[in-house]
């Protein structure tokens, strides 16, 4: 087995290093940050993911895993260094790779000869060549490589311990061997291409996923008008077999988070800077923009003739499964109710203390209490614990009892006596006898 230095210790290199270790590999992990070092060190990691914690406590207890803040010390002893930061991104989408470079640049001196790099932070195309290149006038024996991050918030361990397939990007004269070792663990089924092709491989696929996205959306909202239920087209599209069962085509939310988003821009940057048209790609974002603020529009309307309106808000979090809030889509949706004089009553079970994302925003700590007089109750995050809700449970707590579910989580309810149950790509349904 391999002795290995994750290097950047936030989502993406928590998971990796936990999951290398509980593998059998000798795991260091490396970042410049004491807080998020001493945290681990107690298995305490910075943002939550489930099993997470009990997956690190275990790679420290066998003495496969360790944190460090010390360059030499992680690296000393290392084969391969495996960069594996959170690539930033601003509110605009916009990925911030001169970051990324700027923390590997600070432990080139401590690589050893001959080592791996392996780079799975999202980063443009031509980011891990221009690295390559630097790197090799110093030492040409290091080797390098690219293999694009596969992680989903909530999910992210099943994720990295079974993916369908890795992605490699490797020049040929890559120890292709030493590659295939560190994820033997996880993965038989190998696909390897060069560097750029694997770097564009991943912007490729997560602008492929948002497309699928906002066309649901753009699809659910035409069937709204016609009065078409997008559910059995849904069903038509999922049973062909060019499209698949598997396929990103259930109308929602619009797209959060800046994991999709931050590709789309990407793949924009890389088509204007070489003045290639792209209008498909760039239109992407403006679809999700007016799917936003149209789901914003269709929850007001609900109340708007509703004097002093309460909304109660179920689930904040950008995605079940994690306490992060970051672009959330929930929390943009409550700040413009907000906006209009609506009030917001807001539970989440992973959000227990009030942030400044959240303010303006009352948070309470059941969800009974969210519920009470509430004039309408919106599913923006489908946490396991909102399967209790029931159409009696909303009757006798809501004043006005009528339920907003984008993703359709609830969608039983339908059949609940009383409720005025909402969801994109239906048509608008009454209340329920």
């Amino acid at each position: 087995m391999a002795q290995v230095c994750v290097f950047g210790l936030w989502h993406l290199g928590c998971v990796t290093a936990a999951c290398l270790a509980a593998a059998g590999h000798s795991v260091v992990g490396l970042d410049f940050d004491e807080t998020v070092v001493s945290g681990l060190r107690s298995s305490k990691p910075p943002l939550f993911e489930p099993d997470l914690a009990n997956l690190i406590a275990s790679g420290l207890a066998m003495r496969r895993l360790r944190f460090t803040t010390d360059s030499a010390d992680a690296l000393g002893n290392a084969d391969a260094l495996w960069v594996a930061f959170d690539t930033p991104v601003d509110e605009n989408d916009v990925a911030d790779a001169a970051f990324v470079r700027q923390q590997v640049e600070a432990v080139r001196p401590f690589v050893r000869r001959g080592s791996l790099v392996l780079v799975s932070s999202q980063v443009p195309v031509g980011f891990t060549s221009s690295l390559e290149h630097d790197w090799q006038a110093h030492d040409s024996t290091l080797q390098f490589s690219y293999s694009p991050e596969n992680l989903r918030l909530g999910s992210a361990i099943e994720a990295f311990r079974h993916p369908a397939r890795v992605v490699i990007g490797a020049d040929a004269d890559v120890d292709r061997s030493r590659l295939a070792s560190l994820f033997a663990p996880f993965c038989s089924e190998l696909i390897w291409m060069s560097i750029s092709s694997a770097e564009m491989t991943k912007h490729a696929l997560n602008a492929f996923l948002a497309l699928s996205v906002v066309y649901a959306n753009e699809l659910a909202r035409i069937c709204e008008h016609l009065g078409v239920d997008t559910t059995q087209v849904e069903d038509g599209l999922r049973t062909d077999p060019r499209i698949g069962a598997k396929a990103y085509i259930s109308p929602g939310a619009p797209i959060a988070g800046g994991t999709l988003a931050r590709d789309v821009t990407t793949l924009n940057a890389l088509a204007n800077d070489n003045h290639v048209a792209a209008p498909l790609i760039q239109s992407i974002g403006t679809s999700n923009r007016i799917h936003e603020q149209w789901l914003w529009k269709l929850a007001f309307e609900q109340v708007r003739d509703v004097n002093e309106p309460t909304i109660a808000l179920l689930g904040l979090t950008y995605k079940a499964g994690t306490d992060t809030l970051r672009r959330s889509p929930a929390v943009s949706m409550a700040r413009w109710l907000v906006t209009t004089g609506v009030r917001v009553r807001a539970f989440d079970p992973s959000v227990a203390k009030p942030s400044p994302e959240l303010s303006q925003i009352d948070l309470v700590a059941g969800l009974d209490e969210a519920l009470i007089g509430a004039d309408l109750a919106i599913i923006m995050t489908p946490h396991a614990e909102f399967r209790m809700i029931t159409a009696e449970r909303l009757v006798s707590r809501m004043r006005h009892p009528q339920l907003l579910d984008p993703s359709r989580f609830l969608s039983n309810l339908r059949e609940g006596s009383g409720v005025r149950y909402l969801t994109i790509g239906q048509p608008r349904e009454g209340v329920q006898s």
